[in-house]
């Protein structure tokens, strides 16, 4: 572990759980912190194993997954820089619900959970704000088993695309964060799903090379995402 640099205390102190806090408050709590750098694969923490800390990542990807009953991998989330990791865990010393893997070389700025209690102790209003981002994180996670449950597969890769692609009309050339079995399973479906979806939206501007993606026309995709198309029809073009 390291001292956490300038550039790591200013995106730790813009997590969505401080975001209301005053500037001397979150410096307090970020007051202790450490950095934890790892590399692709290895894990920040396990399912069934207490927690000690909260954390935040300032750099690189990470995976959220539980083991199922039979023994499969089933992705809750994926984290990135500017988020939090796991809030309520660290203040009630709970056991991890899940597995946390770094799926790139990673930078976490970790505060231990006995300082983050203190710090409540203190300043009552750190805990008002933690079980808002928790309660704002729930309903997040009730959304995407929604669109789970409501969206065809490849509703999910539009919407997908979309979250990816900067702003603008395009066209844009963007590049997959993580390898597309992972994508598959965040999205909640099979690796071979997947590529039919990739293929079907060929037929709306998306070209996949590798792990690099050409979208030609960023409203095509957001029109599918929000339709309720079954098969994509190029002839189809998004009312305005």
């Amino acid at each position: 572990m390291a001292t956490p640099t300038l550039e790591d205390l200013r995106i730790a102190s813009r997590v969505a759980v401080f975001e209301r806090l005053k500037p001397e408050v979150v410096d307090r709590l970020l007051a202790p912190a450490t950095v934890l750098t790892l590399k692709h694969g290895d894990c920040l923490y396990h399912q069934g194993e207490l927690a000690a800390a909260f954390y935040i990542v300032v750099d690189g990807w990470m995976k959220l997954y539980r083991i199922t009953a039979g023994g499969d991998e089933a992705v809750i989330h994926v984290v990135t820089k500017g988020e939090s990791l796991p809030e309520a865990a660290a203040l009630t010393n709970a056991h991890h619900a899940a597995t946390a893997e770094a799926i790139s070389d990673i930078r976490v700025v970790r505060v231990r959970s006995d300082h983050l209690v203190r710090c409540i102790h203190e300043m009552p209003e750190v805990a008002i704000a933690m079980i808002a981002s928790s309660s704002r994180r729930l309903q997040r996670l009730v959304q995407e088993i929604e669109h789970l449950k409501a969206q065809t597969g490849i509703q999910r890769v539009a919407e997908f695309l979309v979250s990816m692609c900067p702003e603008g009309p395009g066209p844009h050339v963007i590049t997959l964060p993580y390898d597309k079995t992972l994508i598959a399973g965040r999205l909640g479906l099979k690796p071979e799903s997947l590529s039919r979806a990739f293929a079907k939206l060929r037929r709306v501007g998306v070209k996949i090379h590798a792990s690099h993606v050409v979208v030609n026309e960023v409203s095509k995709l957001k029109y599918l995402a929000a339709s309720e198309w079954i098969d994509v029809d190029p002839a189809i073009t998004p009312r305005h």
